[in-house]
């Protein structure tokens, strides 16, 4: 198959290829960065997080009808406000969701993952009698659709590049939350030793429950970018949570440059290999390598030393 290309056809294809893998890492990193803080920093399994993106992405689908009809003069600006209501109602459920269920299962990470798959399904339907079961579509800003020239060969489409740059604003973000902020020390501090941290007059209750509703923010900013590549349904959220599992797991639970680099080498492993075979054969052979990899290093790429 290479044969029926020039050198010149197949640098386009390759860089072509590279850039798709891009956009796949943006969209693995918005999702695994709030799982990153769930499942690494407080052990806990949430197989609703895909929910979390979806709601996210009705509260930009929603933004989006409303600019549309009572203020359409303002509609090219839009998506930013919905970022916002996303980040706050998916932080707000999940703070909620907190204090009501996952308190109660902390150190019981099998109990957690079977209270979070019923709490997907719940939301699955409800998302289901308020919105209907039909997909729905936003419509983008003009200065969103299109695509940029960067060679006579190659052309990248806007959104994609938009979202690239969303995904580093908010990783630098959350870096500096984790690392240079008071409440990031403190998050760290549970983390490393909790019953030390609380012996020193941290409030552990506190601080897991703006973990979990961050964590859950920040799918709902996923959920945001996630309406410029795909349709949002009911059950959009699960086509994603295993790949974004994958992504944390293999990058090393609790550690955030694992997280991206694991993002990077799958998105574009796999993006790389459809290009000489079937998604589905991509997606298989990028999994038992990472399998692979996980026998040999089970924590991961980057693995934090964490005190018990």
């Amino acid at each position: 198959m290479l044969g029926d290309y020039s050198l010149g056809d197949l640098g386009a294809i390759f860089a072509m290829q590279g850039f798709a893998g891009l956009i796949l890492f943006s969209v693995y990193v918005l999702m695994a960065l709030g799982l990153a803080i769930i499942f690494g920093q407080m052990g806990v399994i949430n197989m609703a997080h895909g929910e979390f993106m979806i709601l996210g992405a009705y509260v930009t689908w929603m933004t989006s009808g409303f600019f549309q009809t009572y203020m359409p003069s303002l509609f090219s600006g839009y998506f930013f406000v919905a970022m916002i209501l996303a980040f706050i109602a998916s932080g707000a459920l999940g703070m909620l969701v907190e204090w009501g269920l996952i308190r109660f299962l902390y150190k019981r990470p099998l109990d957690t993952l079977l209270a979070t798959w019923g709490l997907s399904l719940i939301l699955q339907q409800a998302y289901r009698s308020v919105f209907g079961a039909r997909e729905v579509g936003v419509e983008l800003p003009s200065w969103m659709m299109g695509s940029k020239q960067v060679t006579d060969t190659i052309e990248v489409p806007i959104n994609g590049i938009f979202v690239m740059c969303l995904t580093v604003a908010i990783t630098v973000v959350v870096a500096w939350i984790m690392f240079k902020s008071r409440w990031g020390q403190q998050v760290r501090a549970v983390v490393q030793n909790r019953v030390m941290a609380g012996a020193v007059g941290i409030n552990t209750e506190k601080v897991d429950r703006y973990t979990f509703g961050l964590g859950c923010g920040i799918a709902g900013i996923a959920g945001s970018a996630f309406t410029m590549i795909g349709s949002t349904g009911p059950t959009s959220g699960q086509l994603y949570i295993v790949d974004t599992f994958l992504v944390v797991v293999f990058g090393g639970a609790a550690s955030l440059f694992g997280t991206i680099a694991s993002a990077f080498t799958i998105s574009q492993a796999q993006s790389t290999m459809e290009f000489f075979m079937s998604g589905s054969m991509a997606k298989v052979l990028t999994l038992l390598t990472i399998v692979a990899i996980l026998m040999i290093r089970p924590q991961g790429l980057f693995a934090l030393k964490v005190r018990k």
